[in-house]
């Protein structure tokens, strides 16, 4: 998936936590952070700290990239 904006790091996130058939409630747990953060994440706030971002991708095994446009070669997208 090709992050675009906010909205497209939320509906990663949202997609794996149903994937991984959990709860708001629980995947905050698991990521050590509050059920109102989560629920922010997942809804695409974007005032968001970035260091707890990026913490709930890493224990939601979402993978992160930054590719400079003319080194991208499609594929992933």
């Amino acid at each position: 998936m090709k992050i675009i904006s906010v909205e497209s790091i939320s509906e990663a996130v949202k997609n794996r936590r149903k994937q991984l058939g959990l709860t708001q409630s629980e995947t905050a747990a698991m990521c050590n952070v509050g059920a109102r953060f989560f629920s922010e994440l997942e809804n695409g706030k974007e005032t968001l700290q970035m260091n707890k971002v990026l913490h709930c991708l890493e224990m939601l095994g979402i993978n992160l990239y930054a590719v400079n446009r003319e080194d991208d070669t499609g594929e992933n997208k």
